[in-house]
């Protein structure tokens, strides 16, 4: 398992490696002690799991995950409880409260396996897109792709349908569509692209194109040029 760890204390990030050092599993490819540096060292080296600290200099570890097309597995590390509180709403993989104990350092990594005994490789060795992190407002989640059953463009920006909520991503739909499923996901046209496992109900309309109903109610139109690799795909 490939760790990143993110921390602006040196001490912190010098514990984290004693602790994992213990694990023969694990491989540290890199430590990073701002949000800038982080990104990069994510893209350089792909890890599986970062252990994110939330409070740094410079911008939050939340501001990190929303500048990533595809985070990977995330445990946060926090000396202060109400950002641990925070961390875990945002349905990370784990959270450890400094002092990290060797025993909850187990717990988290032993998640971690388990999340990536799920991972879905792609045609090029990459992982299919599995969660999204989303910012909207105050609140902040991390979405599983799976989850979502709509991808709509507008402007730069990209609404999701997930659920009841519709918040917006600072993604292009181009962007997005390159590390989805494509199994599952399909782009009924320019500005949408559907998940196949929430689709409802379709219909013919005039000059072949398809109406496609979602289970949330919503409709999206199927362009004729989408159509015929529509009906090969659903199983509607």
């Amino acid at each position: 398992m490939k760790v990143l760890i993110v921390d602006d204390e040196p001490l912190a990030r010098r514990e984290l490696r004693r602790l994992l050092s213990a694990f023969p599993s694990v491989s540290v490819v890199g430590e990073a002690a701002d949000i800038d540096e982080a990104h990069e060292r994510i893209a350089a080296s792909h890890p599986t799991l970062v252990f994110l600290d939330v409070q740094m200099p410079g911008g939050t570890g939340f501001d990190l995950l929303e500048r990533l097309d595809c985070p990977p597995q995330v445990v946060f590390t926090t000396a202060y409880d109400r950002y641990a509180v925070q961390a875990f709403e945002v349905n990370a993989l784990d959270y450890l409260l400094k002092p990290i104990e060797p025993d909850r350092m187990g717990v988290a990594l032993e998640k971690a396996r388990k999340a990536t005994l799920n991972t879905v490789l792609g045609p090029t060795g990459e992982s299919w897109l599995a969660q999204i992190f989303v910012r909207d407002g105050p609140r902040c989640w991390f979405v599983p792709v799976n989850e979502i059953s709509l991808f709509s463009a507008e402007g730069n920006y990209v609404r999701i349908h997930w659920g009841q909520a519709r918040p917006l991503l600072n993604r292009s739909l181009a962007a997005i569509e390159a590390r989805l499923d494509t199994h599952g996901f399909f782009r009924a046209n320019r500005q949408q692209i559907l998940n196949l496992e929430f689709v409802q109900n379709v219909e013919v309309g005039l000059g072949g194109r398809l109406h496609v109903e979602l289970r949330d109610g919503t409709e999206v139109e199927v362009s004729r040029r989408q159509a015929r690799l529509f009906r090969n795909r659903s199983t509607v």
